[in-house]
């Protein structure tokens, strides 16, 4: 073989690389982990909230558990209808506990995805997943973050895979869904939260004040098409 030859086929053969990496590299995943609960520094990613931030009585932690096929996650505590006597807010009840991510370093692009699926074991009780994206939907004076929520319902004791179409999450504003055809940025996600109410999720979930618990293992972004 020439040296012109030998030139032109390395030249080809490169050409040949760099155009399959290319289009490999232009094919979205078909998964991405957004969290793992597997150690005590994953959880850092998270804090708590409760309606005590308002005079309410109920509770909640977040803690690392070993199990045989690793350490997952628990979300559990108690809830409570009961308020201290005499607090500042205006509240007549309480009864809700959440966990929130705390922000990303930046945004998260979930544009490719289409799902999002939690592998948890629950207790029966029904659960609000919420995304938190860049505020576009309100006035540029409100500095609050959109929310999305969904509800998350999973039988006891089993763990279980829930998959939530991100088309299903409805915009809220303070836990109540906005009445209007808005459509979410899923290139632009800031955080997300699991949080439970002693009332109301879906028909059939356990509900009423008293303990809750959810086992976590991960959640993940998915494309289904």
């Amino acid at each position: 073989m020439s040296r012109f030859r030998a030139l032109w086929q390395a030249s080809l053969n490169a050409t040949k690389k760099a155009l399959t990496w290319n289009i490999e590299d232009m094919i979205p995943p078909t998964e991405r982990y957004i969290f793992n609960f597997n150690s005590k520094e994953e959880l850092k990613k998270w804090h708590l909230y409760s309606d005590s931030e308002y005079g309410g009585l109920s509770s909640a932690s977040l803690e690392i558990a070993d199990a045989e096929n690793g350490a997952t996650g628990i979300f559990s505590g108690n809830l409570s209808l009961d308020v201290t006597e005499g607090t500042k807010w205006n509240i007549s009840r309480g009864g809700f506990c959440g966990m929130r991510s705390k922000k990303f370093d930046g945004f998260i692009d979930l544009d490719p995805f289409d799902t999002i699926a939690i592998k948890l074991k629950g207790d029966g009780r029904c659960y609000i997943s919420t995304i938190y994206t860049e505020n576009w939907v309100n006035s540029p004076g409100q500095e609050e973050d959109n929310s999305w929520q969904a509800f998350v319902f999973v039988p006891k004791d089993n763990w279980y895979i829930t998959k939530i179409p991100l088309a299903q999450y409805l915009p809220t504003w303070r836990g109540n869904v906005i009445d209007a055809q808005l459509e979410m940025n899923p290139s632009r996600v800031v955080g997300m939260s699991l949080s439970v109410n002693a009332e109301g999720g879906v028909p059939g979930a356990k509900s009423g004040p008293g303990d809750f618990r959810v086992d976590l293992d991960w959640i993940k972004a998915l494309r289904s098409q």
